[in-house]
């Protein structure tokens, strides 16, 4: 029987993962921060945002919250850091840091 993507672990034999490390089951985003390898941040400037959320539909990692009709804060835990939230800001709100 294969595993499942989120049951591989450093204990896991070579043996029981399946060929080609092929996964069978949708998206383990959720269970995993997949915004470890980032090596660049996003920062956001509240002063300058003006929560057009134009931002929130190209993110390519749903990495930016909405409650009540507003943007948050990033969600760095899944945040590949990609910047094109940058490009996607029409007031500059959004720049990009070195480092995570």
């Amino acid at each position: 029987m294969a595993l499942k993507a989120k049951d591989i672990n450093v204990e896991t034999r070579w043996q029981d993962l399946t060929e080609g490390m092929q996964i069978f089951e949708p998206g383990t985003s959720r269970d995993f921060n997949t915004g470890d390898w980032r090596t660049q941040t996003p920062v956001l400037d509240k002063d300058k945002c003006t929560q057009c959320l134009r931002c929130v539909p190209y993110c390519p990692d749903s990495s930016i919250p909405v409650k009540d009709g507003k943007r948050e804060d990033f969600d760095l835990d899944h945040c590949k850091g990609c910047g094109i939230c940058v490009a996607a800001c029409p007031f500059d709100a959004i720049t990009m840091k070195e480092g995570k």
